[in-house]
């Protein structure tokens, strides 16, 4: 690594010191770089997607297993849901830094810092629009009030915490001596990370790389803090600019699971990750992912946004490790490496070495399950080996997707308001289409109707709502099957639309209706969730709301 650059990235050591307990192998600031993920805050974005605090949670959890070192949890002042979740996440997920984000205003300063002040190891991100376009435009400012706006709130994020980060929103496309002046200006009163954020994914990667140099070159400050890249998809080139900024110097990525993000998304953790250790020869750097748990924290976010991985998608994807052409097949048998650069076990894909039927125990599907990145709790694991067992009966073989579908069933059930107990239709091209549904409602009680509709799926949400009783739309319905034959796991993802939200559903059987209505109920309970936290539905569920509006 180049002299000058090592001395640059001294300011980055204090980023990893305190992930030391990690189980990954640890590394020295001149070769480590940091992983930001801004999943639960950028990945959130994506239109079409929208957590609850509970699923920020567990989303985060899994975060902290993978190893990474900052964990952007929200935009705290942007909703109660969203203050909520970064403060649920500051105390409960203690070893990366937890950070929230805020606009150069008071009150999001101050909301960010109430929000993430429980966390051993806060910080405050504090952003502001650099770029002529959006300051005109959105800001109706001017530069020299830019740089007092920036002044005024990283000081005021410094006098919270020490750890504070700065983004010039739109960098790319900023004036270059006004972005210079700017990270100069914010640098002198305090932050310690300055984040380049090509926030629409403008710049092609030699023009990245002339602005990371000109920003060493020229801001005389520089080495007194860490050099970050946010870079987005719009042109496919976000992975190729975040890895050209680290090879120049920079030391912290900022990126998301799955790409996912405004618009096209921003770089994929797993892809630089990847990057970095698959290519240690050309970077000579390396992270604290622990890259075993990729795999599952793919599908763990995927699962929770609804946001299905295309097969194609590089690392993660489910042809990513698949071999069709006859010389690939050829050379895969002779030496994987020919046509393999990375092994799909790195990144938490297990060889198959056990094949689970009917036959098989606990004691194996328990072994199966860790093997794939899962431990359940005793109550959980049996909920699953039952589900197991009743799939059993109906499949010879149980492939990997089989099971990760019924452990991502059994998690879904935790957050349940509303519980599904029993779905039974009747349909054909001769008779009417009726279904008759039993739930279990917040307090336990049981809730049943039955419905006519146009069909067993539409027959079936009828009766759901007339007993849920919140009004929603649908706006999407998608079926995949997860593996080849009559008898695959169907998975139905869909969306519904309340009040201004989406919310995504997903559910999964042999049966498409059962697999319908659990997707119905999934999103459903995560509409009044999300209600009950902003305070527009009462904790004891939301038929009594409904109940009231009809009694009035």
């Amino acid at each position: 690594m180049d002299k000058e650059i090592a001395n640059e990235v001294d300011s980055c050591k204090h980023t990893p010191d305190h992930v030391s307990g990690h189980k990954s192998e640890e590394v020295t600031a001149g070769d480590a770089v940091t992983i930001f993920d801004t999943t639960l805050r950028d990945g959130e974005q994506a239109a079409g997607t929208s957590l609850t605090p509970q699923e920020k949670l567990t989303i985060a959890r899994q975060l902290d297993e993978l190893g990474v070192d900052v964990i952007e949890a929200g935009f705290p002042i942007s909703s109660p849901g969203d203050f909520e979740a970064v403060q649920l996440i500051s105390r409960e997920v203690r070893r990366p830094i937890i950070c929230g984000l805020a606009h150069c205003r008071p009150a999001a300063v101050d909301r960010a810092w109430e929000a993430v002040q429980g966390a051993a190891h806060p910080r405050i991100h504090v952003f502001l629009s650099a770029s002529d376009v959006q300051l005109s435009y959105m800001l109706k400012k001017n530069h020299q009030e830019a740089l007092e706006m920036a002044r005024e709130m990283v000081a005021r994020a410094k006098s919270y915490t020490e750890d504070v980060e700065f983004s010039p929103m739109d960098a790319t496309r900023a004036d270059v001596p006004f972005l210079y002046r700017l990270l100069e200006t914010v640098i002198d009163v305090g932050a310690t990370t300055v984040n380049i954020a090509d926030t629409v994914g403008y710049s092609p990667v030699n023009e990245f790389a002339a602005l990371i140099r000109g920003i060493r070159d020229n801001v005389p400050n520089i080495n007194k803090a860490c050099l970050s890249v946010h870079c987005h998809d719009d042109l496919g080139l976000a992975t190729a600019n975040s890895l050209e900024a680290v090879r120049l110097g920079a030391r912290q990525i900022e990126c998301t699971i799955n790409g996912i993000g405004e618009r096209a998304g921003n770089a994929a953790l797993e892809e630089v990750v990847m990057a970095l250790r698959t290519r240690q020869d050309v970077f000579g750097l390396r992270t604290n992912i622990d890259t075993t748990r990729i795999y599952k924290t793919s599908r763990l976010v995927s699962d929770l946004t609804g946001f299905v991985v295309q097969p194609n998608k590089a690392v993660i994807g489910g042809n990513a490790f698949r071999h069709q052409s006859g010389i690939h097949q050829d050379g895969m048998v002779k030496e994987s490496s020919t046509y393999e650069i990375m092994d799909p076990r790195s990144v938490g894909i297990p060889a198959s070495s056990l094949v689970m039927g009917k036959l098989s125990g606990k004691h194996a599907f328990r072994e199966r399950l860790a093997e794939l990145g899962y431990t359940l709790t005793d109550d959980a694991l049996s909920h699953a080996f039952r589900a197991f067992k009743d799939l059993a009966d109906k499949k010879r073989e149980i492939a990997d997707r089989d099971l990760i579908s019924l452990v991502s069933e059994e998690l879904r059930q935790e957050t349940q308001v509303y519980k599904l107990d029993h779905v039974d239709v009747s349909c054909g091209d001769h008779t009417l289409h009726s279904a008759a549904v039993r739930l279990i409602g917040p307090n336990g009680e049981t809730l049943s109707d039955a419905a006519l509709g146009t069909g067993p799926v539409d027959a079936v949400y009828k009766v759901i709502n007339r007993i849920v009783g919140i009004p929603n739309k649908l706006v999407e319905f998608t079926i995949n099957a997860n593996t080849e034959g009559f008898d695959a796991i169907g998975e139905v993802l869909i969306r519904i639309e309340s009040n201004g939200g989406t919310y995504t559903g997903r559910g999964a059987s042999t049966d498409i209706v059962v697999a319908s209505a659990k997707a119905y109920m999934n999103a459903l309970n995560r509409l009044i969730l999300s209600r009950q936290v902003a305070g527009d539905l009462p904790t004891q569920g939301a038929r009594a709301v409904a109940a009231a509006a009809e009694a009035n």
